[in-house]
């Protein structure tokens, strides 16, 4: 890993709803923790046999005070389908306890806000942001549990300034 001066701050999630927390989460209001964004979609099969599954582990594994775990339903296909009321049912019936952003769809292209200014190739797609609000890990697909273990144990032994 390069110095974590030469990785570029995480720009705010522009979000349209959000679902598992009582207001809306700030990143800037996060700093100090380190933060796992997973880029989801309801009917991405990799997303729902593999990365929604780590997120859950991931919120159960660790406590709030050291990772914030966000899931991001960013929809750039399927529109008509993948509706928040749909999602709602889908975070019930997966149990899913994390706190989770719904994207803010764009007015002018498919891709919506969020996931253009992460520029993320698709879904799913993990973004780990460090305890100083700068992305360390944009990684589209799948990721290995212990890959990911060993990263998020780097990012939390890195100091608080």
């Amino acid at each position: 890993m390069t110095q974590p001066n030469n990785y570029p701050l995480a720009p705010e999630l522009e979000t349209c709803a959000w679902f598992n927390t009582e207001q809306p989460l700030l990143l800037g209001a996060l700093q100090g923790k380190i933060i796992a964004l997973f880029a989801f979609q309801m009917l991405c099969p990799g997303c729902v046999s593999h990365s929604l599954p780590q997120a859950s582990a991931l919120q159960k594994l660790y406590p709030t005070t050291q990772l914030q775990v966000i899931g991001l339903h960013t929809v750039f296909e399927h529109h008509q389908i993948m509706t928040i009321e749909a999602l709602q049912v889908f975070i019930a019936e997966y149990a899913l306890r994390f706190a989770i952003a719904v994207d803010q769809p764009s007015t002018i292209e498919s891709q919506p806000l969020t996931m253009t200014k992460y520029q993320l190739q698709g879904t799913p797609s993990i973004v780990l942001i460090d305890k100083q609000g700068r992305v360390r890990l944009k990684h589209f697909g799948h990721i290995h549990d212990l890959q990911l273990g060993i990263i998020i144990g780097r990012l939390l032994a890195e100091p608080n300034n």
